[in-house]
């Protein structure tokens, strides 16, 4: 599996030859003019809620690449009011079943609204069970008891956590985090792009390793593999 990141909120995940990208946010991310957007191969896109910082380039990835877009109903309905078809809105719930695997939407706590002030539906956080491995993207989100709930849906091989503090957890309530989910390997997100989210990154992988715990912070268009020990 095959992890790229590509600032914010913002990754490509390959699965089963499936490429997978998340809450596309690069043109106007101030840290990552150095990637190359029309570049970005997408079979899917998934969107975790409506803001700004996670969808700015998503219509635009969309129609260019012909990716199936994914998110709550109202999520869906905004990609088709901006001229997409192929949708598949989801909530949380039941596991969906895609070509690369099972995809489940659980709770995240948070708010959610499109650029063009309509409603975004509520935030969510996916849960991914595939072949090649199991990850938790938990989208923008502060720490929740509902995490404890993830365990019984997966094993999970790695997570994506928000770490920037103030609209989300920070990297403290993230060590938590990985503790309800029972997965020691974090791929941090949502750190540094803006003023309100900025982080000391050494104390915050070096309160990972006091905690047992391994904390990714790849840099912007840098790809990993997260299923390396």
């Amino acid at each position: 599996m095959q992890f790229t990141y590509y600032g914010q909120s913002c990754f490509l995940v390959e699965i089963n030859r499936k490429k997978i990208l998340f809450d596309p946010f690069i043109r106007h991310n101030p840290l990552a003019q150095h990637i190359n957007v029309d570049k970005i191969e997408a079979d899917y896109i998934f969107l975790s809620h409506g803001h700004g910082d996670h969808v700015a380039d998503a219509i635009e990835i969309a129609k260019r690449t012909n990716a199936t877009c994914v998110g709550a109903a109202e999520a869906a309905g905004w990609f088709g009011k901006n001229g997409i078809e192929k949708t598949h809105p989801l909530n949380q719930g039941g596991p969906v079943k895609f070509d690369f695997g099972n995809v489940r939407g659980v709770n995240a706590i948070h708010s959610s609204s499109f650029p063009d002030g309509s409603y975004g539906g509520n935030p969510l956080g996916f849960v991914f069970t595939t072949s090649e491995g199991n990850f938790y993207f938990a989208g923008d989100t502060a720490l929740t008891m509902d995490m404890q709930l993830i365990p019984r849906w997966a094993k999970l091989d790695f997570s994506v956590m928000p770490i920037g503090g103030n609209y989300t957890m920070d990297h403290t309530d993230a060590i938590i985090a990985a503790d309800f989910v029972q997965c020691n390997k974090v791929v941090g997100v949502h750190y540094n792009t803006f003023d309100l989210i900025k982080i000391d990154t050494k104390k915050a992988i070096e309160d990972f390793e006091a905690a047992g715990k391994k904390l990714l912070l790849p840099k912007i268009g840098e790809t990993i593999n997260p299923l390396t020990p």
